[in-house]
């Protein structure tokens, strides 16, 4: 697989599983006017977009560095994105319509800094899961791999509201269960890769 795509479809299997910032996303797309809708969205795109350069070229080419460290991120990340996928198999996401998101702009740019940046379980997922992809890339494929990881974001938040948009009436909690179910699947997959590298540095 391409590591464009391969990036491309670990982004979207990490931004896609519904969470504080979707929920915002989602609850603006299905109330808000379109102008509204794709500031939101470019706005929670941008804050998506430096955590994983962050968590990429970070902690990631710290990882690089060291062999000791990437298997310890190896060993015990491959690990936690596996559980990560298992529970969002096992999850049980409902629509939220308590969020408010008729608020000021700078209020919008707030939250999304907040629940993005200063949220430990987006740190801890971004890291283990980006960081841990980066110790498995050539360095000549590094660049093509994250413009991968963060064209999914760009996809997945203008993606959501434009269809939600059109289609707000189909959207209920079935098509969050989809979603989850789907992301799921894919972070446990590329979870298994990321031990079976592990198995193989010990080997």
């Amino acid at each position: 697989m391409p590591l464009f795509l391969q990036g491309f479809t670990i982004g979207l299997a990490y931004v896609a599983p519904i969470g504080l910032q979707n929920l915002f996303v989602i609850n603006t797309a299905l109330t808000q006017k379109k102008s509204r809708v794709y500031l939101t969205a470019l706005i929670v795109t941008f804050f998506d977009v430096t955590l994983a350069l962050a968590c990429f070229f970070g902690i990631g080419a710290v990882m690089s560095a060291f062999t000791w460290l990437q298997m310890i991120v190896l060993g015990v990340g491959s690990l936690i994105v596996i559980w990560i996928g298992i529970g969002l198999l096992r999850s049980r996401d409902t629509m939220d319509n308590s969020t408010k998101v008729d608020v000021p702009i700078l209020k919008v740019i707030s939250t999304a800094c907040v629940v993005t940046w200063f949220n430990p379980q987006a740190l801890i997922d971004g890291t283990m899961l980006l960081g841990a992809f980066r110790t498995t890339l050539p360095k000549e494929h590094v660049v093509e791999f994250i413009l991968g990881v963060n064209s999914s974001s760009v996809v997945w938040f203008f993606g959501i509201s434009t269809i939600l948009s059109l289609f707000s009436a189909k959207f209920n909690d079935k098509v969050l269960r989809v979603i989850n179910i789907v992301c799921g699947a894919v972070i446990v997959f590329y979870g298994i890769k990321l031990l079976i590298n592990f198995v193989q540095m010990i080997i």
